[in-house]
Parts: structure tokens; C-alpha cells; sequence
């Protein structure tokens, strides 16, 4: 379309992609980043002869035919409210890449915690079994990084402030949703508009489209059509097409699908810490089974695949005590998973900067599974009266990371877990919950070191 203009609001990973893909559609394209572009993103713009302005917003931005929206940009954002009162046309990530995606197959997955796991081990299950599948979205690889090849499958993490602009078909073959839990009420403005941003990625699936979901979530995502659904009981609560039985008892995951069942995978084929994690292998099965793979051989499907950093990953040993880094627990459902899948008595480090959440149900968990809470951050005084609130009295505030280790270790007792899933996000201490994961795993690598 000759001298389309477009502006994109954002320059993160999200934004760059749209711009590429912009630029590669001959559009003229303007960026518009409210902060700072780091020189190498400037320097790719440049070197695509694509116009961009840092450090606030203009009014650029709407010399344009079309503005198009990053995933993150927050709808409180002054100029979006701007572009609305304007009547400019507004286009979120999902509506402007998805059709030009080039993949036989696509694969939305989506949900509270889990997506990222769900994602990667999904893609890289479709690559052992010979398909030529990529994976990305919200994940960190921008999902318009899959236009300019073929592929068999491309399975795309998407958020819920992507699947809030969605408007247009998906077009997935398969959309997952790991689990339902309240996050990001502060951008969403309520649990309810949270939920319905969620569930679009079943309500926008392909016609045809499979759903894989949790069977207590059922009613809140309003779920129609063909569902698979999953739970640790024989008998699901909700009918549905399919459904994967957890069973504990004996250690595996069993698919019924039409009336006809089979196992998916006994629980010891992975290596992935938790049973939430076995929710998630279950997953990943199911939606490879309906992209035709053959699922006899399990255990080789899923050989070689390492949990993704600071999700449960195992950081070290010291002194017969495990250290686990689930960082990436980051709102309350996650944390409260986390303390229930991981087997053992645990000390938990909890804190950080809050989404606007309660702790009721954090304190309540922490009581029935854990000896001891260490609290960091600026959520420490709200986590300490959910706890008193509980009749928990074994906790302490600390000031760093390194004293929460500290003080854990003297806690401690062999065979007990110290558990860092802080409930919250890390934005008062550290960039990034990977640099506060990777704290944690230094400072537990170091102990483990020197207690050698």
C-alpha cells in the first residue's frame, strides 16, 4: 500500500518487530518510545530508514493512517487515551501480525502461570517429532519474527494485554489455557476484564480450533466448542470432548478423547520439578497428539528439554537442603502453586513490588506449607499483616536477597526446600525477575562452593 503511514506506539521487542514488518510491507513507518532507545535498536532503525522519536511522545504519532499498539503499552498510556479521543484508527499486535504469519498451523497459548513452560516444551516436542515448528510471542522471539519463512507450526505465548486487542480471528489450530488466577489487575482494571482478555484466545480460535484447558476453569472462561479438558480427577466436572486425567495414584496422564483413552506420559518421563509442571507436560502431549504426532515414546519427546530459567529451576544443594529459583513467581496464584506442587517442608522468600493483589490465600498457604517466611521489598509490610491476619508468626523481614539466603540457611534443616517465589514483581530491587533469579542462584552457587 503505497505511502501507508504508520505509527507504532513502544520500541521494546514488540514494537521493533512491528516495525520491521511494517517496513517490509512498504509502509512508512514512525516509532514512538516514551523512554530511552538504546543505540543498537537506533541504529537498526536507521539502517531500515525508519523514523523514530525517544523519550516522550508527540504529536508525530498521529501523522499517521494507522496507529499500531505494542503489547505492554498500558491503556492508561496519556497518548493512547490521546489517539482514542482523536477517533485515530488503533491496531493492536495480534490484528496487524497474525495474517501474515507464515505457518500451516498456529498454536496460542496463554493463562496465568505456566504459558512460558507450556510454550517452549510444546515447540521443541513438535521439532523432536520432525515438524519444523518456532516458538515466541510473549516468550521474547516478537511473533512477527514469523513472516519471512514457512513454517509446519508456530506456537506463540500471548498475554493478556496482547489478547486484549485482539479483535480478528486467530485462526489457531490449538489454543491453550494453563490455569486462571488473578494478575495484572492494575493494567486490566478488574479480575473480570483480566478473565475476558484470557479467554479470547478460545473465543478466537480457528472454527474448527481445539481448546486445552483446565476443567475449574470451565465456567469462567465462558469455554465452548471442541474443549480438552484437565484435572486430577477421573471424572471431569464439565462435559467436554476430551479430558486428561491426572492420576496420581498411578503416576501417569491419560488422554480420553471421544470416548477412547490412552496414556499420555507417566509422570517419571520428566524431569521438571512439581506437579503444576506435570500439568503442563500433559498439555504439551495433548496439543501434539492433535497436530498428528505419534506419542507412544514420551519419555525420548521430552529428553533433553531443560525447565525454563527461574520457573522451579533447582539452583543447588547446601548442606542436605534444596534451593529452588522460581523468580518468575511473580503474582500470588503462582507463589501459592509453587508451595503446593514442590514436595517437602519449605522456607519461603517472599516480596517484591505488588500488582495490586490480596494475600489472604498467599498467607493461608504459606501456614499449611512452610516453616518459615523471609519477606524482601516493598510488599514486606503487607505480607507480614497477611500473615499475623493467619496466626503465622514464623517470619522475618530482611533488607537484600543476600540475607534472605543467610538467614535461610540457618533455618534450614536436611531435606527441606528454601523456596524463592516472591508473590510479587521485582521492579523495587531488581530490572528484571531473571536478574533477582540470577541473584539468588549466585548467591546459593557460592555457598555451595565454599560448603564443599
Amino acid at each position: 500500500m503505497q505511502n501507508y503511514k504508520v505509527s507504532i506506539i513502544g520500541a521494546g521487542v514488540s514494537g521493533q518487530g512491528l516495525a520491521l514488518l511494517a517496513k517490509n510491507l512498504g509502509f512508512e513507518v514512525f516509532v514512538s518510545e516514551q523512554k530511552n532507545i538504546n543505540d543498537e535498536i537506533k541504529n537498526l532503525f536507521n539502517e531500515k530508514n525508519i523514523n523514530f522519536e525517544e523519550n516522550g511522545n508527540t504529536e508525530k504519532v498521529f501523522e499517521a493512517d494507522e496507529i499500531l499498539i505494542s503489547s505492554g503499552i498500558s491503556p492508561k498510556s496519556e497518548i493512547l487515551i490521546e489517539a482514542q479521543k482523536r477517533g485515530a484508527k488503533l491496531t493492536g499486535e495480534l490484528d496487524f501480525v497474525l495474517p501474515h504469519i507464515k505457518a500451516k498451523n498456529l498454536i496460542c497459548v496463554t493463562g496465568s502461570n505456566g504459558k512460558s513452560t507450556v510454550t517452549s516444551l510444546t515447540g521443541y516436542i513438535l521439532n523432536k517429532a520432525g515438524l519444523k515448528a518456532g516458538t515466541g510471542g510473549n516468550l521474547g522471539t516478537a511473533s512477527s519474527s514469523f513472516t519471512s519463512e514457512n513454517f509446519d507450526a508456530v506456537v506463540l505465548e500471548l498475554s493478556s494485554f496482547q489478547l486484549a486487542r485482539a479483535e480478528k480471528n486467530l485462526g489457531s489450530k490449538i489454543s491453550i489455557v494453563t490455569n486462571i488466577a488473578p494478575d495484572h489487575i492494575d493494567w486490566h482494571g478488574s479480575f473480570e476484564n483480566y478473565v475476558e482478555a484470557k479467554s479470547r484466545v478460545l473465543k478466537l480460535r480457528a472454527p474448527e480450533g481445539w481448546g486445552i484447558i483446565q476443567d475449574r476453569d470451565f465456567e469462567i472462561l465462558n469455554a465452548s466448542g471442541n474443549l480438552i479438558t484437565l484435572s486430577w480427577k477421573k471424572e471431569p466436572k464439565h462435559n467436554s470432548r476430551g479430558h486428561i486425567f491426572m492420576n496420581e495414584d498411578a503416576h501417569e496422564a491419560v488422554l480420553t478423547l471421544d470416548g477412547k483413552s490412552r496414556k499420555l506420559f507417566d509422570f517419571s518421563d520428566t524431569t521438571l520439578i512439581g506437579s503444576h509442571n506435570l500439568e503442563n507436560v500433559a498439555m504439551c502431549l495433548c496439543a501434539a497428539k492433535l497436530m498428528g504426532v505419534k506419542i507412544d515414546d514420551a519419555k525420548n519427546l521430552l529428553d533433553g528439554f531443560k525447565p525454563l530459567p527461574h520457573r522451579c529451576e533447582y539452583a543447588g544443594t547446601i548442606n542436605g537442603v534444596t534451593y529452588i529459583d522460581d523468580s518468575k513467581g511473580t503474582n500470588v496464584d503462582a507463589s501459592v502453586t509453587a508451595m503446593r506442587c514442590i514436595k517437602g517442608r519449605k522456607i519461603i522468600i517472599l516480596g517484591g513490588q505488588g500488582k495490586g493483589e490480596e494475600y489472604s490465600n498467599l498467607a493461608a498457604t504459606v501456614k499449611n506449607e512452610c516453616d518459615f517466611a523471609l519477606l524482601i521489598g516493598e510488599e514486606a509490610p503487607k505480607i507480614q499483616k497477611a500473615l499475623e491476619e493467619a496466626d503465622f508468626k514464623d517470619f522475618k523481614r530482611v533488607s537484600t536477597m543476600e540475607d534472605a539466603v543467610n538467614e535461610a540457611e540457618k533455618l534450614a534443616k536436611p531435606g527441606m526446600v528454601v523456596l524463592l517465589s516472591p508473590a510479587c514483581t521485582s521492579w523495587d530491587m531488581y530490572k528484571s525477575y531473571k536478574a533477582r533469579g540470577e541473584h539468588f542462584c549466585k548467591i546459593v552457587r557460592e555457598k555451595c562452593s565454599s560448603s564443599k
